[in-house]
């Protein structure tokens, strides 16, 4: 009998069964400053930023704010458009959670954002998030209580 690991086993973990939902999400009307004090608020690390239509446009991290800071923008009412990554690599919920990790990985991003048919954000996938994911199924293949 060969070992548990070299069983090949199709587990249906999807990014919509670990993303962190609902998303935090500003218009891109807004600033840097408010992405600082909605991110401080809620405890995350990204913030998605949407058009008018509630239609994904932009992500901004840690790394982002990070960045004003060092810049000495801060406090000083900068357009969050003006930091924003635009056109962010995304997710669709149904995707198998090992195909978001190998996205997440491969493109160097911490926070992936999950979007619907219409491009409208239904959460938010972190490294957290997928490495979590991870130690859950490995606790079952091992049968870890």
């Amino acid at each position: 009998m060969s070992p548990i690991w070299k069983t090949r086993r199709k587990v249906p973990l999807r990014a919509e069964d670990v993303m962190s939902k609902p998303p935090i999400t500003l218009p891109i009307t807004a600033t840097v400053d408010d992405a600082i004090k909605l991110m401080w608020e809620n405890s995350v690390g990204s913030m998605l930023i949407v058009d008018e239509s509630s239609k994904l446009v932009g992500i901004v991290t840690q790394r982002d704010i990070l960045y004003t800071g060092y810049r000495g923008l801060c406090g000083k009412g900068i357009p969050i458009r003006d930091i924003m990554t635009e056109n962010p690599i995304t997710a669709k919920p149904r995707d198998p959670i090992d195909e978001v990790g190998r996205k997440m990985r491969d493109s160097d991003i911490s926070h992936l954002p999950v979007v619907d048919e219409e491009e409208k954000p239904v959460g938010v996938l972190s490294v957290k998030d997928v490495i979590d994911a991870s130690m859950l199924l490995l606790r079952v293949l091992l049968g870890a209580d």
